[in-house]
């Protein structure tokens, strides 16, 4: 009952920490109470882009007479396209389970109680350890809306798991979750209305570009409401009303579906993280320095619950930092190139600074902005789409954001990830070949 390390929370964070400290040799051993691979795998990430994938295949042949292929009838099939992506959940579990067999790691499946840094319990069980892992993930945040006690809402899990599409549906937040269910709902028919507090959708991503996928999906049918606070929730003929308040005035959306996706926050109740008495950041995240270790030593907190960025890839390779610091490798996280990706349909994706937060900054830069159409390919494969690429130049030459609509930007933003972590020069990043032709090009015309 003793390791070496353990772990709280089977997500990104904690099965990649547990299968390179497994690798390494030390003994480890990892909680979960619900399933490996946490929100992300199981009812997060994975799960929606199989049916988003599914909704784009749906799209590419209804518009397949573009590109000269003519399909006399096209149809789908809601509950095939929910069993496939449990399929596919399933299969990448087991590939989760496997590799931490693998790698020598014990994994308990129950909730795990904190009663010191170096003493978990777990039911009746008690395990020591010389290093504590924290990554308890994040949860559905559902704001206290009048009325909300009385209508039956969806959250995510409950929309990925709906085997019937609904007339009508109103999303309650227009971030990443709220805009890919819209891409998802929208392509298969349904009405959608999104309602976004922000004058904006997708906070915290590139504005310009953010307006630019609004527009499109606009064209496409969804209704947006900025700037505009729900005030009430209601029943209303076997759906719910929404009522909400914005500049023009008072209003309300009736939809036969109501999804709340107004973001998530870190879990950090129910499993004694307050017997540690760790410090704490002003927004109330537990406070880390840049090798993941929190101010009692011996802890680590990797994932959401450091609010540095609830994205599982920040998550991983902030669980790759905590390891090697427990095994004394030097390596230290970086947050100056963490990809940001919406996977709608164009997707958008951004990595380092934005325009706003240049400005906001007072950080010089040059702005370098050009149509997709300047890449052969992306106009090969899309006909009658637009789409813009951004990158920003900071005054010694160096990259310091790039940021994409159009498909397929979550496959080619690495490549200026690299740039921004590398800090690399104009000149430098020129140098580079790209291959002819990619629509990966498009940065190569962009310098």
């Amino acid at each position: 009952m003793k390791y070496q390390v353990i772990i709280i929370g089977g997500g990104p964070a904690g099965y990649t920490a547990a299968e390179a400290a497994g690798k390494a040799g030390l003994s480890v051993l990892l909680f979960e109470k619900q399933n490996l691979g946490g929100v992300c795998l199981n009812e997060g990430c994975i799960p929606t882009k199989t049916l988003l994938y599914s909704a784009k295949t749906y799209d590419g042949v209804r518009h397949a007479s573009k590109y000269a292929v003519n399909v006399p009838e096209v149809s789908f099939d809601l509950a095939k396209i929910i069993a496939r992506k449990s399929k596919v959940v399933r299969k990448l579990v087991l590939g989760v389970k496997g590799k931490l067999a693998s790698n020598n790691v014990t994994v308990v499946n129950g909730e795990a109680y904190i009663i010191d840094k170096n003493t978990v319990r777990c039911g009746e069980d008690s395990y020591e350890c010389e290093n504590l892992i924290i990554c308890t993930g994040s949860e559905t945040f559902i704001p206290p809306f009048a009325g909300i006690d009385t209508v039956d809402y969806w959250t995510h899990r409950d929309a990925l798991d709906n085997k019937e599409l609904p007339a009508s549906l109103a999303i309650v937040g227009g971030g990443v979750i709220g805009m890919e269910f819209a891409s998802f709902f929208s392509s298969l028919g349904v009405q959608v209305t999104v309602v976004e507090m922000l004058d904006e959708i997708l906070n915290g991503m590139d504005k310009e570009l953010s307006a630019l996928l609004r527009a499109e999906y606009a064209k496409r049918g969804v209704k947006f409401l900025l700037s505009t606070k729900v005030t009430s929730l209601s029943p209303n003929d076997g759906g719910v009303a929404v009522a909400y308040e914005n500049a023009e005035g008072t209003g309300s959306v009736v939809a036969g579906k109501i999804l709340m996706s107004v973001g998530r926050r870190p879990v950090t109740k129910g499993f004694g993280l307050e017997n540690l008495g760790l410090v704490l950041t002003e927004r109330g995240n537990v406070a880390v320095n840049n090798k993941m270790q929190a101010s009692v030593p011996g802890v680590y907190v990797c994932g959401d619950l450091t609010g540095f960025s609830l994205l599982a890839h920040t998550a991983v390779r902030e669980a790759e930092v905590a390891v090697h610091a427990i095994l004394d490798k030097e390596d230290t996280m970086s947050y100056r190139a963490i990809p940001g990706v919406v996977y709608t349909n164009p997707e958008i994706a951004g990595v380092g600074q934005t325009e706003e937060s240049l400005l906001a900054k007072g950080i010089p830069f040059h702005v370098i902005k050009l149509p997709m159409a300047y890449s052969g390919r992306f106009v090969a494969e899309n006909e009658g789409v637009n789409g813009m690429c951004k990158v920003f130049i900071g005054e010694d030459k160096t990259i310091l954001g790039a940021h994409i609509l159009g498909n397929p930007a979550s496959e080619i933003i690495t490549l200026a990830g690299m740039a921004v972590e590398m800090k690399l020069t104009v000149a430098e990043w020129k140098k580079i070949v790209f291959p002819h032709p990619t629509v990966a090009e498009i940065f190569r015309e962009a310098l």
